[in-house]
């Protein structure tokens, strides 16, 4: 347990830890009507006799804590309060069974709206940061990750695709209905679900790769991700064996702004599917190592979810033939070089984590390091970080340490600059 994250201190409960979810939904694609079922087995954090859970734009109609049909409740915009049946001590176990509805909608946030959102046939879920409670009611913690089970029930022509690996797809009644299970943990805001009227499009020499899209986009499609197998080979070579449980993705009929990662799992726009976009590719694919299984238990560290997502591009760049990494340091410093300097990477504040700056400067910190002590070393230092904090969390500190105990030397000479001053230092020589 952790407390509130002052980047988002409206969000999560710090009394308690969820040991796994239960979450069946089903979804009507016309109406977009959502009836849902949550299931939050639990663990009190500290002596507690009521915990909140968190639910936006949906009415809970009935909760259940073990069972208990007495159990009172009350509802407001963000926050479902739960009095439990007796006073918890710190490691008391419990379970609480929400039954819940609605039309699910993005909630607007300091970052934009995020969230459930429909798409012109279809829906998709883009919860970072804090838009997993649109649609299933959690405790909203970075740190507070948990396995999944999920259920999608939706109408006949759609296909639901989630987050976690596939168990099983039954029709009845004219609905599909689709369950899936991630057994490592899993953050609430990296848990997706997309509906869509899609179809698995297979990759040549993509062993492990799911691909849905829509059957007009499969030529497209089959393009635009044939080097998705080159990137996971160079990626573990790069990290370590690829992490996740499953490795998915998706394209929706429409344009979106930008691709989105969760876990295991990366939806992309119909734009995304043009050469000029193989980086975000790279990008998303890259987020299943770092964020993904090596996760941040607070927001300041985005960093190391963003960055290092950012440099596995500028390896794809150099493995492609199209740029070397040093090329691309020197462009982004002299686009950094031209911005405002206000920005201090290892705590950016909540207003600026998702800058632009924040992914740019994260690189060239992962530069600076791989030329203050050399490729190889460099690279038992990603190994020794994506081993050593597999499906756990981690912090900047953590990551500091675990590099000059790799390097064998200290390294804040490399680190103090990048990571906690506002200036951008020079450009690193290779």
């Amino acid at each position: 347990m952790s407390g509130h994250d002052p980047y988002a201190p409206e969000s999560g409960d710090p009394s308690f830890d969820v040991d796994s979810y239960d979450v069946e939904i089903d979804y009507r694609v016309r109406t977009n009507r959502l009836e849902g079922r949550a299931t939050l087995n639990a663990v009190a954090a500290i002596a507690v006799s009521a915990v909140s859970v968190d639910l936006v734009g949906l009415r809970a109609t009935r909760v259940r804590v073990d069972g208990d049909r007495r159990t009172r409740f009350s509802q407001g915009p963000r926050k479902l309060r739960v009095t439990l049946p007796h006073r918890l001590q710190p490691g008391e176990r419990f379970s609480i069974e929400i039954v819940y509805a609605g039309a699910p909608a993005p909630r607007r946030s300091r970052w934009g709206t995020i969230g459930w959102e429909e798409l012109e046939d279809g829906a998709l879920v883009a919860s970072q940061p804090t838009g997993a409670p649109t649609w299933f009611p959690c405790n909203d913690r970075p740190d507070a990750r948990a396995p999944m089970r999920l259920s999608v029930t939706t109408d006949a022509g759609y296909l639901p695709v989630l987050t976690g690996r596939p168990t099983g797809t039954t029709t009845a009644g004219g609905r599909v209905t689709v369950t899936s299970e991630s057994t490592v943990p899993v953050a609430t805001y990296l848990v997706a679900v997309h509906v869509g009227p899609y179809e698995q499009t297979a990759l040549e020499g993509g062993e492990g790769v799911r691909v849905f899209a829509p059957a007009q986009l499969r030529r497209d499609v089959t393009r635009a991700f044939a080097d998705v197998p080159r990137m996971r080979a160079l990626f573990d070579d790069s990290f370590g064996p690829y992490p996740q449980e499953a490795c998915t993705l998706v394209v929706t009929p429409d344009e979106l702004e930008i691709p989105l990662e969760a876990q295991g799992l990366a939806v992309f726009g119909s734009n995304h599917l043009v050469p000029d976009e193989q980086r975000l590719i790279a990008h998303e694919l890259a987020h299943q190592w770092f964020g993904n299984s090596v996760g941040i238990g607070r927001w300041q560290d985005i960093w190391l979810n963003e960055g290092f997502a950012c440099f596995a591009e500028w390896l794809w760049f150099e493995r492609s033939g199209a740029a070397s990494v040093a090329e691309k340091a020197a462009k982004h410093h002299a686009r950094l070089r031209a911005l405002p300097q206000d920005l201090v990477l290892s705590d950016p504040g909540p207003d600026l984590m998702f800058d632009d700056r924040v992914y740019k400067r994260g690189a060239l910190t992962l530069y600076a390091l791989r030329c203050a002590v050399g490729t190889a070393v460099f690279t038992r230092v990603l190994h020794e970080w994506v081993a050593t904090y597999r499906h756990a969390l981690a912090t900047t500190d953590d990551f500091r340490a675990l590099a000059a105990r790799v390097a064998g030397r200290d390294l804040d000479d490399v680190f103090t600059p990048w990571l906690d001053r506002v200036e951008l230092p020079p450009l690193p020589r290779p």
